[in-house]
């Protein structure tokens, strides 16, 4: 792509996960901007592990890998600038303004899922790299925090419902109400290949941002402008807790702001499920693209 680091794309007929193929070119060593895209995921997967599935050839499923020598405490940024930048896409493709549910959701306005992204890094992925021009300087706000080493690569995974469900009666009755495409949003087929195009360019300049603390204090506010999750009733799923509260705010690192019970709990990593009404768009529960 012209202009910026995602000069190296590869297309696959079907791969079993894009993520998964991309963490092991890091592994090999493959650069930061290298990127994956498939008409088809044999083994598509989001968040906890959960699978998904759509028609080969109807939806964007894509992989970036970054470099960006983040702080471990700001490394969620690198999700949240690739959601950011598929909102930018969908913009300018379509005219539709989706929201950013936290962490890592787009929905529509009606409140239905148009898209996921998954993060994932591999911390053994960084030992296969030589260390960075001038590793051993503490100084300045950007970089690996003064860490001295590149960091982990990320990869970072965005399904997003392009062309497909094309209408209420594609989907499994569990799913009606809580999923859409942009083809059902705004009345007509949209191409794929311009979505794409979109999003890497809007990724550039927010990818770069992650450099420097300026930067990042950006990209989460950003990211907080447009978080549909703030003022919402949610559920927290952590790993050895379950919580509901309001959520109130996000803070200047982009970690989520909840009330409990006239308490505020700081979430950094965890599964956040929108509390509706039974009749509500998503009310359901079901997923069709990564979480």
């Amino acid at each position: 792509m012209p202009g910026t680091r995602f000069n190296d794309i590869r297309h696959f007929d079907t791969v079993d996960s894009t993520n998964r193929y991309l963490l092991d070119e890091a592994r090999s060593g493959a650069p930061d901007g290298v990127v994956a895209v498939a008409e088809h995921q044999s083994a598509g997967r989001g968040r906890l592990g959960r699978r998904w599935e759509a028609p080969a050839g109807a939806n964007l499923l894509m992989s970036v890998l970054l470099r960006p020598g983040l702080p471990a405490d700001h490394r969620h940024l690198a999700a949240a600038v690739v959601a950011l930048a598929g909102a930018d896409a969908v913009m300018t493709v379509t005219g539709l303004e989706p929201g950013v549910k936290w962490p890592n959701d787009l929905l529509a306005p009606d409140g239905r899922k148009l898209a996921g992204v998954l993060a994932e890094a591999d911390a053994g992925a960084a030992a296969h790299l030589p260390p960075p021009p001038f590793a051993g300087s503490s100084g300045g706000s950007g970089g690996s925090g003064g860490s001295g080493g590149p960091g982990p690569p990320i990869v970072v995974g965005i399904g997003m419902n392009v062309n497909w469900p094309a209408a209420d009666a594609d989907l499994p009755a569990g799913l009606v109400g809580s999923a859409t495409s942009l083809q059902q949003q705004v009345g007509r087929p949209v191409d794929r290949s311009e979505v794409l195009e979109s999003l890497l360019r809007a990724l550039e300049p927010r990818v770069a941002d992650l450099a420097t603390e300026s930067g990042r204090i950006g990209q989460a506010g950003d990211f907080r402008a447009r978080c549909c999750t703030i003022g919402a009733r949610v559920r927290v799923e952590l790993a050895d807790d379950c919580f509901e509260g309001t959520a109130t705010d996000l803070t200047s690192e982009g970690h989520l702001v909840v009330e409990v019970d006239g308490v505020a709990r700081r979430v950094v990593a965890g599964d956040v499920v929108h509390v509706r009404s039974a009749g509500e768009p998503g009310a359901s529960g079901g997923r069709v693209a990564p979480e």
